[in-house]
């Protein structure tokens, strides 16, 4: 198959990642036949600096234009002093809203190998962890009205928290069919005790599940599904949640993991369409350096290959090449505790595509 590629490679660590994961996804390529046409565009600080926009309308036009998205990362403590409106950050809600990119999956996981890592004891994470964190991506407060005004305490700022049946209704199922796919339990996150937008939340999450009665659902409020996390996270599956609670509890779930260097992440439109990026920052005190992980960029690249365009075996691959290298002892400063090898950007890229 052909498709076409838009290539974000960002800031900080952004271009030393990416550039494994094309190394990888090249590999792919040669073993199974398929050619990705990649173009290059410009999104976040490094667009700033280049024509003075964060998003530029070339790169919204190039995504729109693409199958796919692989985005490295964004931002960094250099723009930190622009206006919140004007910083690299919201190249990511532009993106989001531009390419109606509106349920973001992240997976938290526990590779075999790095079990030792995770921060939790052992007892608690037998047998594994797999949990998917569905975040409804362009509704919420992040999206909502927002402003300024008097109060008789001073000044005052607000956001407001806002869903639609419409979109609650959609990233349900998104989330019911995911599960359909993993161990079908599906747990939804909110706050329904207080807030009317999660009463709602509620209400619509339950006639979604009518329509798929070989699914379990659990409903628990943010605070509890926090603590739960971790107390016993293996009791989840599926975790379907709003904007702002799910941007919250997958980087929970993350550390859970104990290595946020190797979670990827998906962020999905109607159809096949699809972001792809790791869960991790920019990380510029190590930008150029040869430190940085790219394994979680490399493993967005496979699930890109799953959920974009149904190449499940070629996804399975690069996963399971992952799995290999890090059997083998490979380990990048971040995962590196004394033992095995420790290996940089490169070499851990060059090593992971060698195993497909």
């Amino acid at each position: 198959m052909e498709a076409k590629l838009a290539v974000i490679r960002g800031d900080g660590i952004g271009p030393d990642i990416v550039e494994q994961a094309l190394l990888v996804l090249h590999k792919i390529e040669e073993k199974f036949g398929h050619k990705f046409h990649c173009q290059d565009v410009l999104a976040g600080g490094c667009a700033i600096d280049a024509v003075g926009n964060c998003l530029p309308q070339e790169t919204i036009d190039v995504c729109k234009a693409a199958d796919a998205v692989l985005l490295g990362a964004v931002g960094g403590p250099k723009w930190d002093t622009l206006p919140g409106g004007e910083r690299p950050e919201r190249a990511l809600l532009g993106l989001r809203k531009e390419l109606g990119l509106f349920a973001n999956l992240r997976p938290a996981m526990i590779f075999e190998a790095l079990a030792g890592a995770s921060p939790l004891k052992a007892e608690i994470l037998e047998g594994g962890l797999d949990i998917l964190v569905v975040r409804e991506l362009t509704g919420g407060i992040y999206f909502g009205e927002r402003g300024t005004k008097d109060t008789p305490m001073g000044p005052a700022a607000y956001d407001v928290e806002q869903y639609s049946e419409g979109e609650v209704r959609r990233i349900a199922k998104v989330a019911f069919d995911m599960a359909q796919k993993r161990n079908k339990h599906v747990t939804s996150v909110d706050k329904a005790n207080v807030l009317d937008s999660s009463r709602l939340w509620r209400r619509i999450v339950a006639e979604v599940a009518k329509d798929y009665p070989d699914v379990t659902l659990d409903n628990l409020y943010v605070d509890n599904a926090a603590m739960q996390l971790v107390r016993n996270p293996r009791q989840f599956d599926v975790i379907v949640t709003s904007n702002i609670f799910g941007d919250i509890l997958s980087d929970e779930a993350s550390q859970i993991t104990g290595s946020i260097g190797m979670l990827p992440s998906a962020s999905l439109a109607v159809g096949n369409f699809g972001m792809y990026e790791p869960i991790h920052g920019s990380a510029p005190d190590i930008a150029g350096q040869d430190k940085a992980n790219p394994t979680a960029t490399i493993l967005s690249v496979a699930m890109m290959l799953r959920y974009t365009f149904g190449l499940g075996a070629e996804a399975d691959a690069i996963e399971n090449a992952v799995k290999a290298v890090l059997a083998q002892g490979l380990r990048t400063p971040d995962l590196f505790t004394g033992e095995g090898k420790l290996v940089g950007t490169q070499e851990m890229g060059a090593a992971i595509a060698a195993a497909i």
